[in-house]
């Protein structure tokens, strides 16, 4: 059999379930997953290798209308989905409206590229309901291949990838065999430390906060990381640090266990909090955290 591979690029609105699909389509948890909506602020690609294929799946931000550049950014993440795309994932809940950008949504209408379209969450769904969304996308989007997905209960992901697998061009692999992303270890401490500031605060503040790592020396018996946390305001910085400084000291505490479990190694960790009015309108600030003007 001749080796398989492709770019295969998911993109949908908010918490439609987009990083637990792509995390459930390699078999590990790479984006980072809350209820919240913008958890996935980049475009993260996750790599699923076996000896005749390799598909490039890559993860993206909802579908929001900007209001500040940072979310601009985003944005341009989701676009560049549609320029090196083998196959398109649309994915979508039971009784969704349909994208929020509407120029986006045409593109999708009128793109050559091969386009599935996953109904998610159809285990909180009556059938009968479920079967007349089916009718109803079908006649929304004619071009696309309509499948009825739960992808927390890993519900017709094996479908999925077989159907993926009949539309990827015969193609050398575009990454080693033994990666399973594109993003550093330094990547991912933030975001695990991001997640857990999504996790426990409310309202402004996840979308408030930028985690950089600062320092990480790999020493022998222990890896010590300096992770600054940016919030916009003085008044965010008492509300993260909480009474006595025990908001911050969960956060230092379940992200240090998680980022263990990920470098299998015992951990010191420092989580300092500055104040950056505005980071997220500062191109110079948002090139430094990863983000494309």
């Amino acid at each position: 059999m001749k080796h398989k591979a492709g770019y295969v690029n998911i993109i949908g609105n908010p918490n439609v379930g987009k990083s637990t699909l792509m995390n459930a389509l390699i078999g590990q948890k790479l984006s980072i997953i809350t209820h919240k909506a913008q958890t996935t602020r980049h475009r993260i690609l996750g790599i699923l290798n076996e000896k005749d294929f390799q598909i490039v799946f890559s993860d993206t931000p909802g579908v929001i209308e900007p209001e500040y550049k940072l979310q601009e950014s985003m944005m341009n993440f989701v676009y560049s989905a549609f320029q090196d795309a083998d196959v398109l994932i649309y994915i979508i809940e039971v009784g969704e409206k349909g994208l929020k950008d509407k120029k986006l949504f045409e593109r999708l209408k009128n793109t050559s590229v091969p386009l599935l379209m996953l109904l998610n969450k159809i285990d909180l769904a009556e059938q009968d309901f479920v079967s007349k969304e089916m009718v109803r996308w079908k006649e929304k989007l004619p071009n696309a291949e309509l499948l009825p997905i739960s992808a927390l209960n890993n519900f017709n992901i094996d479908v999925i990838k077989n159907k993926i697998l009949e539309l990827l061009p015969v193609c050398p692999p575009y990454y080693d065999k033994e990666a399973i992303t594109d993003k550093s270890e330094r990547f991912f401490i933030e975001e695990i430390i991001r997640e857990k500031i999504l996790k426990h605060y409310k309202k402004e503040i996840p979308y408030s906060v930028e985690i950089e790592v600062e320092e990480f020396y790999d020493e022998k018996d222990i890896v010590k990381i300096r992770a600054k946390i940016y919030v916009l305001r003085e008044s965010q910085k008492g509300i993260i640090i909480g009474y006595k400084g025990m908001g911050l000291k969960r956060i230092g505490t379940e992200s240090r266990r998680d980022i263990e479990k990920m470098l299998n190694k015992k951990v010191f960790l420092e989580t300092p909090i500055k104040v950056k009015k505005n980071w997220r309108n500062d191109n110079r600030e948002l090139k430094k955290f990863g983000y494309e003007s």
